[in-house]
């Protein structure tokens, strides 16, 4: 069974909502998933897993959380190399832009980004569904 990390960062749930619709999407396609808040994982751990879902809402100027996240990804971005993740996070304000820049950050760097999702606030359902279909997505890109 192929094992995935969700890594995220939640301020106010709405990210951590959508890490655990993520988290369904991954089990359904049948691979086994395990949440970790930013605070609970490290670059170190990236090696015992064949997939990582990565979450960060919007923050400040439409970029990833500066004392927490942002430390992390850059710690775990050389260990990535073509590990198929995923990006997702929700925003309240702006149109979105974080994403587009945190995919041409990860583009850059020739990261194996399957897919990714937003969600405006509290993931809707909508929302919900497109964070299970983003599971889905990686799970199929892991053979899972």
């Amino acid at each position: 069974m192929k094992k995935v990390a969700i890594v995220y960062y939640s301020m106010t749930g709405n990210t951590e909502a959508m890490a655990e619709a993520v988290l369904a999407g991954l089990e359904e396609g049948g691979a086994e998933a395990t949440l970790f808040p930013s605070s609970a994982f490290t670059a170190d751990m990236v090696d015992s897993f064949d997939g990582i879902a990565f979450g960060c809402p919007a923050m400040g100027d439409e970029e990833l959380e500066e004392d927490e996240f942002e430390p992390l990804f850059t710690a775990c971005e050389d260990k990535l190399e073509q590990k198929p993740i995923v990006l997702f996070g929700s925003y309240s304000w702006a149109d979105g832009e974080w994403m587009i820049l945190w995919k041409e950050r990860c583009a850059n760097a020739k990261l194996n980004v399957v897919d990714t999702t937003i969600a405006y606030d509290h993931p809707d359902e909508e929302a919900e569904k497109a964070c299970q279909d983003l599971g889905k997505a990686l799970g199929e890109a892991l053979g899972a």
